[in-house]
């Protein structure tokens, strides 16, 4: 199998995603417009502001494209600003441009301001004994899932890290530690896609 994840490199950390990936020895595709799809093996949608990414994603049908692939039960992966992009409902922001795949609610920079961002040990059972350290940046939070959506880690009573068949959320940065465990926990939905 051809070792390609693509990265929504409009605005946020792409570039701190594809290093991690890079070291884990996967090439990385950088999607700005609907043909950067073709050939990617999953995609990440990274960090960053998630309205002025959802009208960059209007402007030549790219987040159409995206929802047709994710309708395939393609893997994708939405970190912060991804996680609200995933989202079915954002609290107060119905109107927000956004894929809506998982079916959860979400608040948007629920704990806080960029001055309140923190780091925390998450145990996340998915991925062993050890906890992961999760960076926090005007990070969201899940208010709700449905019952299909599995629920991977919590944070003082509030879900942070969900799993719904192919697609995976994080209120956190992974790509802000060395620690590689989560995005290793993608590629192995992603090879398992392709391996069907």
């Amino acid at each position: 199998m051809e070792k390609y994840v693509g990265i929504l490199a409009l605005q946020g950390a792409f570039r701190e995603h594809r290093l991690l990936l890079n070291q884990l020895g996967y090439d990385v595709k950088e999607v700005r417009r609907p043909a950067d799809l073709e050939d990617i093996r999953g995609l990440i949608i990274p960090g960053g502001e998630s309205t002025a990414m959802g009208k960059l994603l209007q402007f030549d049908g790219l987040g159409e494209n995206i929802k047709e692939l994710a309708g395939k039960d393609f893997p994708i992966y939405g970190t912060c600003a991804g996680l609200i992009m995933l989202a079915k409902d954002i609290i107060n922001h119905s109107d927000q441009y956004r894929f809506g795949l998982m079916d959860m609610t979400v608040e948007r920079n629920a704990y806080g301001r960029q001055v309140d961002s923190f780091e925390t040990g998450l145990k996340i059972p998915a991925l062993g004994q050890e906890p992961f350290r999760a960076v926090f940046i005007r990070a969201p939070y899940i208010e709700k899932v449905a019952p299909n959506v599995g629920i991977l880690a919590e944070y003082e009573g509030k879900v942070v890290f969900a799993r719904q068949g192919n697609l995976l959320a994080s209120s956190f940065h992974p790509e802000l530690t060395e620690d590689t465990r989560i995005h290793q926990y993608f590629i192995r939905i992603i090879e398992e896609y392709w391996q069907k």
